[in-house]
């Protein structure tokens, strides 16, 4: 029995990644832009883009960064086990730059919201933007993504599982159906 739909897979991956590279470049013209990912499937996706990004402007000088927003998180104490931290890189400093972030999967908006909170604790950005692989909507924050790799319509119970090859070993987006159905 099949677990779950993939909606994208590694050539889907590919193309919207290139996409959305070439979107990033479109909307900072002349702009000192930086990309982070937040950790830690935002930041494989971040690092793609980064190769993608500094492949089509002049000088190629893009930063590139990541955040670990496992301490920003507003569900920390509701969460059964210890957050897993891991070190976040920002080697460069963030004034007067477009920053954009880099996640995954968008759902409620507090992950992107905590990675705000964190960024902010490293420099003041002259802008911050939001990249993200998958969008499920079902928002509990007024946050709204710059640029989608695909907008998937799911229920509160459905998960949508973003795969990478250098953490799972297959580039893919799946929505797996929810547990209560697999019974």
């Amino acid at each position: 029995m099949e677990v779950g739909t993939v909606v994208l897979d590694r050539d889907d991956m590919r193309r919207t990644l290139v996409r959305i590279a070439h979107e990033i470049v479109e909307h900072n013209p002349e702009q000192a832009l930086a990309i982070v990912g937040i950790h830690t499937r935002g930041a494989v996706l971040a690092t793609r883009l980064h190769r993608l990004v500094c492949g089509l402007i002049s000088d190629g000088t893009v930063p590139l960064g990541d955040l670990d927003i496992a301490f920003y998180r507003d569900d920390l104490g509701s969460r059964p086990a210890a957050p897993i931290v891991n070190a976040s890189h920002l080697d460069f400093s963030l004034e007067g730059r477009t920053v954009v972030i880099v996640d995954d999967v968008l759902f409620t908006g507090r992950t992107a919201r905590a990675a705000i909170e964190a960024l902010f604790d490293y420099g003041r950005p002259a802008r911050v933007q939001l990249a993200v692989l998958a969008d499920r909507g079902h928002r509990e924050l007024p946050i709204r993504p710059d640029y989608v790799g695909k907008n998937l319509p799911t229920s509160h119970l459905e998960r949508v599982n973003v795969r990478v090859e250098e953490i799972d070993g297959i580039d893919e987006v799946a929505i797996d159906e929810p547990k209560e159905a697999l019974v």
